[in-house]
């Protein structure tokens, strides 16, 4: 029987050893960076003999390599004024100071080698079973959390307390500040430790700064929405030239953006 197993390459370069096991998150991860590097090489930012990354990480030489191709390849306008009052207008909440959050969650947690698709429906029917709670019944969540949840919150029916936004990751805090819903989310908030299914107990709006206030917050809001917008359409150009075995790269694919 043939045991030969593909290792997930890039134009030839490895991206993993033959026995590690990846999620696809980090695969896609690594195969941006790889992109990248090798890309960095081909402008003359990099030198040919810089060794492959090693367990994913890249030598200094290419990191630094890869910042000066980005900021010659990404070719980013500067938001105008129009653009961040008009930004400012329709996510003034984001914006809040003092705006806190009580929640509480049931993390699926991502791990080496585990299986995400899976994982993933795991969540999902988590989710829906949560969000179909009748009104007034015993507490569900506290429960799932007690028994399924791999954050140590878990013993305590997931209970996360009262959150400002620099209590949290970034990514989960940008689903979980400057929105109205209280409840069960209608969706995963998806973060570094894996899929969380969240309830908000409870809001308190805090107060919203006019715009002269965060002008400077709101352009660089801006700008990292322009890097994420050219990001991805580099590395879709990149892919689109490249040989690649066993990891496939999409539109959704921005895993050096967080």
């Amino acid at each position: 029987m043939d045991t030969t197993t593909t290792v997930p390459q890039v134009n030839g370069v490895a991206l993993a050893e033959p026995q590690e096991a990846l999620s696809t998150e980090a695969l896609r991860q690594r195969a941006c960076a790889e992109l990248l590097r090798q890309a960095a090489m081909r402008a003359g930012l990099l030198a040919s003999d810089d060794p492959p990354p090693q367990a994913g990480v890249t030598s200094e030489a290419a990191s630094l390599a890869i910042e000066a191709l980005l900021e010659r390849a990404l070719q980013l306008p500067e938001p105008s004024e129009e653009a961040c009052r008009r930004h400012h207008a329709a996510h003034a909440g984001r914006y809040a100071v003092g705006e806190r959050v009580h929640a509480r969650h049931v993390l699926f947690a991502v791990t080496p080698g585990l299986d995400v698709a899976a994982l993933r429906k795991r969540a999902e029917a988590c989710l829906l079973d949560l969000r179909c709670q009748e009104p007034g019944a015993a507490d569900r969540f506290g429960e799932v959390a007690r028994t399924t949840s791999n954050c140590p919150s878990g013993a305590d029916d997931g209970d996360l307390g009262w959150l400002e936004a620099g209590d949290c990751a970034p990514e989960f805090a940008r689903e979980l500040f400057g929105q109205p819903e209280v409840g069960v989310l209608p969706r995963l908030v998806h973060s570094r430790f894996g899929l969380h299914v969240v309830e908000v107990l409870a809001r308190e709006p805090g107060q919203a700064p006019g715009f002269e206030a965060v002008r400077s917050a709101v352009a660089q809001a801006l700008r990292q929405q322009s890097f994420t917008t050219a990001l991805r359409q580099y590395l879709q150009l990149l892919a689109g030239a490249a040989t690649l075995d066993g990891v496939e790269l999409d539109a959704a694919a921005t895993p050096l953006v967080q």
